[in-house]
C-alpha cells in the first residue's frame, strides 16, 4: 500500500511537472507570438505619384488617360453600318504602318535641317527610300485599294505631309506627278489631305477606339 502511494504521488508529482511546462512552453510561444506580430512591420501601400501643394497641403497628383465617349451612330441603311465596319477595319490595319512611317519622316526631316551640301542631300533622301521600302514594301502590296487609301490619309494625319509631298521630297517632282497620275486612275488622289471634322471623321473616330482599346 505504501508502495503504491509512493509511485502513485510520484506520477502525480510528474504528471504535474510537466504540465506546468507544457503551459509555460505555450504560454511563452504565446507571448513570444503576440510580441513578434506587435513588431511586424506593416505591408507598404499605395504608389507613388505627383504631388501639387494647394493652400498649404500636399495633394496628389495623378495624370489618367483622355476617354473618348461617343454615342452610337445611327444608321439611316445598312451600306451605311457596312461602309462603318470596313473603315474600322481598315484603320485598325494600317495604323500602325502610318505611325511607324510618319516617325521615320519626322527623323529624315531632322537630320535634312543640318546637311547644307545639296548632293548629300540627294544621297541621303535615296538611303532614306531604300529604308522605307526596306521596311514597308513586302506588306503594304498586300493591302487593298481602299486600305491604300486610308493609309494616304493617316500618312498626311501623323506626318503633316501628303503621300505626294512624301514621294516628291524622296524621288523628285517627275516621280511624284508620275504617281500621282496612275493613283488618280484607281480613284485616290496623293494630294488629298485628312480632314478629321468632315470627310474623314469616321475614320478619325476608328482611330479613337483602336488607340483606347476599345475596337
Amino acid at each position: 500500500m505504501g508502495s503504491y502511494f509512493l509511485k502513485y504521488s510520484f506520477n502525480n508529482s510528474f504528471l504535474k511537472t510537466m504540465a506546468l511546462i507544457i503551459i509555460g512552453l505555450n504560454s511563452s510561444s504565446f507571448q513570444a507570438q503576440t510580441n513578434t506580430q506587435d513588431f511586424t512591420v506593416p505591408p507598404k501601400v499605395g504608389f507613388r505619384c505627383r504631388a501639387e501643394i494647394v493652400n498649404g497641403d500636399t495633394l496628389p497628383l495623378v495624370l489618367l488617360n483622355t476617354i473618348y465617349v461617343y454615342t452610337e451612330y445611327v444608321f439611316r441603311t445598312p451600306r451605311q453600318y457596312e461602309q462603318w465596319t470596313r473603315v474600322k477595319h481598315n484603320v485598325k490595319k494600317v495604323y500602325p504602318y502610318a505611325i511607324l512611317a510618319a516617325a521615320k519622316l519626322k527623323e529624315y526631316d531632322k537630320a535634312l535641317e543640318k546637311m547644307q551640301d545639296e548632293d548629300l542631300k540627294k544621297a541621303f533622301l535615296k538611303v532614306c527610300e531604300k529604308d522605307l521600302r526596306s521596311e514597308f514594301e513586302d506588306e503594304l502590296k498586300n493591302l487593298t485599294i481602299s486600305q491604300g487609301k486610308v493609309l494616304m490619309k493617316l500618312i498626311d494625319r501623323e506626318s503633316g505631309k501628303t503621300t505626294y509631298e512624301v514621294v516628291k521630297q524622296l524621288r523628285g517632282s517627275f516621280q511624284a506627278a508620275m504617281w500621282q497620275t496612275l493613283a488618280r486612275l484607281f480613284g485616290n488622289n496623293m494630294k488629298t489631305e485628312y480632314d478629321a471634322q468632315v470627310e474623314d471623321i469616321m475614320i478619325e473616330r476608328a482611330i479613337k477606339l483602336v488607340e483606347n482599346g476599345q475596337f
